[in-house]
């Protein structure tokens, strides 16, 4: 089977990451410890996962603003289906819908963008507010009946207690196996190679038999997958859903931040899930970076801003030279 060819001078992408670590090993004593570090890959689990996924639909020339509802979403189902049921059968039956509630939403997302001809920015953004509504509308009916909506029970729980810092915890495994898998897919099979050419030049790939649609509609069911799975991660760590409906655009552009600073073009047809990776990583070490050097939490903002124009910068930049 024919593979693409890896490209060395990607490695770059590695060096602004390895100048944040030293610098923030050498400004801050904390950065290094273990407990630090497990706790920083235990609360990126979920963007990770979503980013990886995210990843695919980017290169296939698509473009989702939904992730971030899908992950508040399914965290708002699988709590209220555990909260009403209970027990082991509660939870079970609370992760598998909420999983499958993120693929669907994903599937609808890629039909609307693909046989509805709906660009992709604005269907999955009119999702986000569909999605959004729906999330808050379930949250208050729950609220109203129990008081809250907290999941204390153990068996979903142990997602999250069943490794603690400063070990490995077990969403960080579960995030790591995916991961793998998605880069895997992309990287080695027929589908990953369907997927860089749709992006490419979606009209010949059309025309060299693969079935474009089909490909960008899996890349959506893929992301929404992940988002629900990310869901599902985040309720175990947290015992909640998020408060406030704000993290759905929290979310979805810190996933975005992250695969374009890893030099995922925003046009398709390149890209990869470890840059992608990369670029999460190196966000999240640069939040925790300004908590431990206690610098004020308004630079954050500005300078992830700063960041994100400069990789879209680079990306132009390279695309241009090589015309």
């Amino acid at each position: 089977m024919k593979t693409r060819r890896f490209r060395w001078g990607s490695l770059a992408i590695l060096i602004p990451l390895v100048v944040v670590f030293v610098a923030l090993s050498i400004g801050s004593p904390a950065f290094l410890s273990m407990r630090n570090l497990s706790i920083v890959l235990d609360r990126e689990s979920a963007p990770l996962l979503i980013a990886a996924a995210w990843t695919l639909v980017l290169i296939a020339g698509g473009f989702d603003l939904s992730v971030g509802a899908t992950y508040y979403l399914t965290s708002v189902v699988t709590a209220t289906i555990v909260i009403q049921i209970g027990g082991v059968g509660g939870t079970v039956l609370g992760i598998v819908l909420g999983i499958v509630l993120g693929v669907v939403v994903g599937v609808i997302s890629g039909v609307v963008s693909t046989y509805l001809r709906i660009n992709s920015l604005i269907a999955t953004l009119a999702m986000n507010f569909i999605l959004v509504g729906a999330a808050n509308l379930v949250s208050q009916i729950v609220k109203s009946q129990a008081g809250q909506l907290r999941v204390t029970d153990p068996s979903i729980t142990w997602i999250a207690t069943l490794l603690r810092a400063p070990a490995i915890t077990l969403p960080t495994w579960i995030t790591l196996v995916v991961v793998v898998v998605l880069g895997v897919v992309l990287w080695r099979t027929t589908f990953g190679r369907y997927v860089y050419a749709v992006g490419g030049n979606a009209e010949a790939a059309r025309l060299a038999g693969i079935r474009v649609n089909l490909v960008k509609i899996a890349t959506f069911a893929i992301a929404g997958f992940a988002a629900g799975l990310g869901g599902v991660i985040d309720l175990a760590r947290t015992q909640a859903p998020p408060n406030s409906d704000s993290v759905a655009l929290t979310t979805t552009f810190f996933v975005l931040a992250g695969v374009v600073v890893g030099g995922t073009s925003i046009l398709g047809g390149e890209g990869a899930v470890w840059r992608s990776v990369i670029g999460i990583l190196f966000i999240a070490l640069l939040y925790n970076g300004f908590t431990l050097l206690q610098i004020d939490p308004l630079w954050q903002n500005v300078a992830l801003g700063v960041i994100i124009l400069i990789a879209v910068g680079i990306d132009a930049w390279s695309r241009y030279r090589r015309r």
